[in-house]
């Protein structure tokens, strides 16, 4: 499982032409999926990312979570996070997980997150999304698990 993260002043989702997802403060996760990944990742990925002290406190530091702040969160499937680059020039993606178990994992792995408490905005899995993120920072983490 990968998670690119990134802090957000807004973020939103576009499916032909219309908003099906939107934020104000708070995480943009684009989620990806590989073979060999198991149900057991998701829970430990949610619990990290609700904690994940990442906003800033009174004093400048990074010191506070999206939970604390009761910010929402955007999350967005890519399989394309498992796009292999390293030879030619065209990605191959055999190490992303099938559709079918993929979105299973996604779904399940939003749930967790609201279990956390946190707010949830979703992309449609396997759509064609126009994903609008306004990066705060800019702030961006690659967490895998």
């Amino acid at each position: 499982m990968r998670v690119c993260l990134q802090r957000v002043g807004k973020a939103r989702v576009e499916v032909e032409g219309q908003t099906v997802a939107e934020i104000g403060p708070g995480l943009a996760l684009l989620v990806g999926f590989k073979v060999g990944d198991e149900e057991r990742q998701l829970a430990p990925m949610a619990e990290k990312i609700a904690g994940l002290r990442i906003f800033e406190d009174e004093q400048g530091k990074m010191n506070l979570s999206v939970t604390e702040l009761a910010y929402s969160v955007l999350v967005v499937s890519q399989f394309t996070l498992y796009g292999d680059t390293r030879k030619g020039r065209r990605p191959s993606f055999t190490d992303a997980l099938e559709p079918e178990p993929a979105e299973r994992f996604y779904l399940l792995f939003c749930e967790h997150l609201e279990n956390m408490g946190l707010t949830v905005a979703r992309g449609v899995f396997g759509a064609r999304m126009v994903v609008e993120i306004h990066n705060w920072g800019p702030v961006t983490f690659v967490l895998e698990g």
